[in-house]
């Protein structure tokens, strides 16, 4: 999966992929996340904003179902 840089302090990069509505989100520490069923528009939210650590921990976190891969 794509991954596109982000200004956050805690989040290092996020990926989607549209088809499956998998978020996948590396943190600063290299930890890897993927979170099942984000809808495209809450990525597009993410990726617009100026604080996706914000969106992240108000919108994602906890709200879907997720998997660590690292």
């Amino acid at each position: 999966m794509k991954q596109a840089k982000v200004k956050s302090s805690n989040i290092k990069s996020i990926g989607y992929d549209p088809d499956a509505e998998i978020l996948e989100v590396e943190f600063k520490d290299g930890a890897v996340y993927q979170y099942e069923d984000v809808p495209k528009k809450l990525h597009l939210k993410l990726m617009k904003t100026k604080s996706p650590g914000k969106v992240f921990y108000a919108e994602i976190k906890g709200k879907f179902k997720s998997s660590k891969f690292v």
